[in-house]
């Protein structure tokens, strides 16, 4: 098949799903209400609690969500055969992720912006919000530890990137005030940080800038990216969130559009067919079934739990008005759609043949950032003219940028759940700013650099977060689905994408456990065990609240 019907399918779909479905979930089922006075209004305090702009917000929100997962995950996954992961990008973005992702800043915004896992102490139980906090903090654990190693990787490895990837924070620092002081117009702000971040992009292969290779103060240059990394996002974390963490997401988010219109754009006027086949029946030995790691290895894109955390973390804190939850949640699911699109379109026709493509996907989890660089430089230079390292140091740029955004929220938000345990557990000094931030930024750094000398520890857990994050997805869902079951509204529309989805997590525990059962890795096997006791009981736990408020619905209608 060509790459530009493939295209065309899947944003038209998009955009439907944009247009008919959201507009139908928000207005009829979450039943959104304009005058309501959002917390954001109601808890203004300038730093956390702060209505924004529904365009800079939706930037905050899209750009904190994407982060690399969603070019990581399609591109691995397309193993399998494009078709599979095509269908399940497109419809989980549509009925999944959109609903997902605008319910849990509805619902947060409906409850004092409170996160999820604390959210679930409400409409739950005390006894489930304290296991599902223990999911949410090792999904972030997972996320800040791992992505620090993504960026750190990158940075080396195209030292082009340099420049624009740290350029981009003074930028964001600069239009945060502009905008913040209403010094110029939105419109001129936006031209500007564009303008300037592209211009480093430009400027970045004449510049390349690389750490030493050597041992520098004890480090090598991974282990000091890494460091720098978590500092910056310590500081981001601390930082009132309209001075740096809205106005970069922001520009990211710009951006990301306009680098995916470049990436479509070359699509057009290459036209590459696409190489990969549509379903791989000669998969590398030891590739794991389908079903159900397919749902598991492809989650930002279709739908992650981690969109959860951040709806219910620091977007709610920001949402002006109840209705722009659907432009600003549901919209953005539409972009990080797009982008992991883009991303199986890059990883399947941006080679010249199969045999090509056969030589990256030689084994199970080939293929990721790297293929998407690669082929996506390709369809640049086809399509566009664009100059080799140029369009890899785009790529890479938009690969850092979002996992930078990413890594700099979830520590945030990281610093949010020891602030929630130090209000639930009456330990004063814990729910300040700088304590719980060091906190966070400590407990990343011990599993960093404790379980692994050169920083890269985080990937010691990495092989169970596809399928702890898809976890949280779920019992982010339930937490809505209950809600809407106590305020007597249809529950199907968030019911049935929290069955299937639980369903196949569920599933992709149990296989991960025999898997690491039959390696003899004791210390994966007895955490897949603790996060699966952990999921069934707070899914038993929903599943008594949720059957004992349809019986008093019933009563009362009687």
């Amino acid at each position: 098949m060509n790459a530009i019907l493939l295209m065309l399918m899947g944003l038209g779909a998009m955009a439907l799903g944009y247009f008919i479905y959201s507009k139908f979930i928000v207005e009829k089922i979450f039943k959104v209400d304009p005058n309501f006075r959002t917390p954001a209004h109601e808890m203004q305090d300038g730093v956390d609690y702060v209505p924004t702009n529904k365009y800079i917000l939706w930037g905050h929100h899209f750009t904190s969500v994407a982060g690399a997962a969603p070019i990581i995950g399609p591109a691995i996954a397309v193993i399998w055969g494009w078709v599979p992961a095509f269908l399940w990008v497109v419809f989980g973005t549509i009925f999944f992720a959109g609903v997902h992702d605008a319910g849990a800043i509805w619902a947060s915004s409906r409850n004092k912006a409170k996160s999820i896992g604390a959210l679930t102490g409400d409409i739950v139980g005390k006894r489930a919000r304290s296991i599902f906090m223990i999911v949410i903090f090792l999904v972030l654990l997972m996320v800040n530890a791992v992505f620090a190693v993504v960026i750190a990787n990158q940075l080396i490895s195209f030292p082009s990137a340099t420049v624009p990837v740290w350029g981009a924070i003074v930028v964001a620092l600069i239009i945060g005030q502009l905008i913040y002081r209403k010094l110029i117009g939105l419109l001129m702000v936006t031209i500007i940080g564009v303008v300037a971040l592209y211009a480093m992009i430009y400027a970045g292969p004449m510049f390349p800038l690389a750490l030493p290779t050597e041992v520098m103060f004890g480090l090598n240059d991974r282990q000091t990216w890494i460091i720098l990394l978590f500092v910056y996002a310590a500081i981001a974390s601390l930082l009132p969130v309209w001075a740096l963490l809205q106005p970069r997401d922001y520009i990211n988010g710009i951006q990301l559009f306009i680098g995916l219109g470049l990436l479509y754009a070359a699509v057009i006027f290459a036209s590459p067919d696409i190489v990969a086949p549509a379903f791989n029946t000669e998969v590398p030995e030891g590739t794991p079934s389908l079903v159900p790691l397919l749902f598991v290895t492809i989650a930002c894109g279709a739908i992650s739990g981690f969109h959860g955390l951040v709806s219910s973390g620091t977007t709610s804190k920001q949402l002006d008005k109840e209705p722009d939850v659907r432009f600003v949640g549901y919209f953005g699911a539409i972009g990080e759609g797009s982008l992991a699109l883009a991303a199986i379109i890059a990883a399947t026709a941006g080679f010249a043949t199969l045999a090509d493509w056969q030589a990256i996907y030689h084994s199970f989890g080939q293929g990721g950032v790297g293929a998407f660089i690669r082929g996506g430089a390709n369809i640049l230079q086809d399509g566009i003219g664009l100059d080799a390292v140029l369009s890899q140091t785009l790529l890479t740029v938009m690969v850092v940028l979002f996992a930078g955004t990413t890594m700099d929220t979830g520590l945030r938000l990281q610093r949010y759940i020891f602030q929630e345990w130090g209000s639930i557990y009456n330990i004063s000094w814990m729910q300040k700013a700088a304590p719980a931030t060091f906190l966070a930024v400590g407990s990343c750094l011990l599993l960093a650099f404790g379980a692994g000398g050169d920083g890269s520890g985080g990937m010691l857990i990495w092989p169970l977060f596809g399928t702890t994050n898809q976890l949280l997805a779920g019992l982010t869902l339930l937490v809505i689905t209950v809600m809407l079951v106590k305020l007597g509204r249809p529950m199907w529309y968030t019911l049935a994408p929290l069955i299937f989805l639980l369903t196949m997590t569920t599933l992709g525990l149990l296989i991960q456990l025999k898997s690491f059962y039959d390696k003899g890795d004791w210390f994966l096997f007895t955490l897949d065990l603790v996060i699966l006791v952990a999921a069934i009981l707070v899914i038993l736990e929903s599943g008594a609240t949720l059957t004992k408020q349809i019986k008093e619905n019933k009563t009362a209608k009687a």
